[in-house]
């Protein structure tokens, strides 16, 4: 029996292409080659090969055109990530393709690359690494760089799923409150003493330390505006390892060049990877290349997890793990 045509948009770990072309007739792209960025392209592809199946990655164009176009040979879309709003689900429901995702398997190392920005923010990692790196440290001095410490603050998290649970956990060693916002007041036991609160103001009034895990999509768009920023407490830091539309660049950039906000950790951009010009000009941001799952263990449980969904439809005909259209 023929193996089923899976197109690949992107270079992945080695061991999910690995496994990939041992189960698939896989197209794979191994340099990487940008050409996922058009959607028309990746439908073209997908029926050159007849494709039953493809293998995204978030950044991919698989907007409602894409999928309109692709052949109807394709069954499944499996992406490489938790989020998917990159993916039209209603257009794929509207075509009965399936699309699956990449939940828990990323948990530790988003949380981690989270905790990463609050450091660096609050203690001006960035800056002391670009004084070194430019030579032009002179030495230890009693008033150089004095940043922020965490231990006695308040961190806000805003969304307390699994990512901001594991990040509370993380901040709690560091002697930090923990406080959070989310659509409802979790159980005891998953709040591990975290504070709920129920309304923006009180929450961001709250937030010496806002770390945000939110959703992405129009509803949470530009969430954190000038109006929310206000809200918070003068001299505050504010992390995105969430998505990159969830802030206003604008009104960040504003506040960071006020003061009101003391610094700012960002993974993940709007419209990456192009990056507001506003930030390069500041020193109190630490701009990381969303590196929010970058290891390996963890892209590789990635990839298995997409694959182990891809199996199950295009292979086994069952319903898949991680379906989310």
């Amino acid at each position: 029996m023929a193996k089923p045509a899976l197109l690949v948009t992107r270079k992945l770990p080695p061991a999910i292409e690995a496994r990939a072309a041992r189960d698939y007739a896989a197209r794979l792209n191994p340099q990487d080659e940008p050409w996922a960025t058009d959607g028309a392209e990746i439908a073209r592809r997908a029926a050159e090969i007849g494709a039953a199946g493809v293998l995204c990655a978030a950044g991919d164009r698989m907007d409602a055109a894409c999928i309109g176009a692709l052949p109807a040979s394709v069954k499944a879309i499996a992406t490489f990530s938790v989020g998917f709003d990159h993916v039209d689900l209603a257009a794929a429901k509207a075509r009965g393709i399936a699309v699956t995702n990449t939940p828990e398997v990323l948990t530790e190392a988003t949380a981690q690359i989270a905790l990463t920005l609050l450091l660096m923010a609050c203690r001006r990692a960035g800056e002391g690494e670009r004084l070194v790196r430019a030579r032009q440290w002179r030495g230890w001095a009693p008033t150089q760089l004095l940043g922020l410490t965490p231990e006695g603050k308040r961190l806000g998290i805003l969304g307390f799923g699994r990512i901001g649970r594991t990040l509370a956990r993380m901040a709690r060693g560091l002697g930090m409150e923990i406080h959070y916002r989310d659509l409802r007041r979790l159980p005891p036991e998953l709040e591990q003493g975290a504070i709920w609160h129920d309304t923006d103001e009180g929450f961001l009034r709250a937030s010496q330390f806002l770390s945000m895990h939110m959703p992405g999509g129009e509803a949470t768009r530009k969430w954190l505006n000038a109006e929310r920023i206000a809200l918070l407490p003068r001299g505050a830091i504010v992390v995105n390892s969430g998505r990159g539309g969830s802030v206003d660049d604008e009104a960040l950039i504003a506040a960071l060049r006020s003061g009101h906000v003391f610094a700012a950790g960002l993974d993940v951009y709007d419209g990456e990877p192009r990056i507001h010009e506003g930030y390069y000009a500041l020193e109190n941001v630490v701009l990381l290349p969303h590196l929010g799952s970058a290891t390996v263990e963890t892209r590789d449980a990635m990839g298995h997890r997409a694959l182990d969904n891809l199996d199950a439809i295009l292979l086994r005909g069952e319903p898949p793990r991680d379906r989310v259209a």
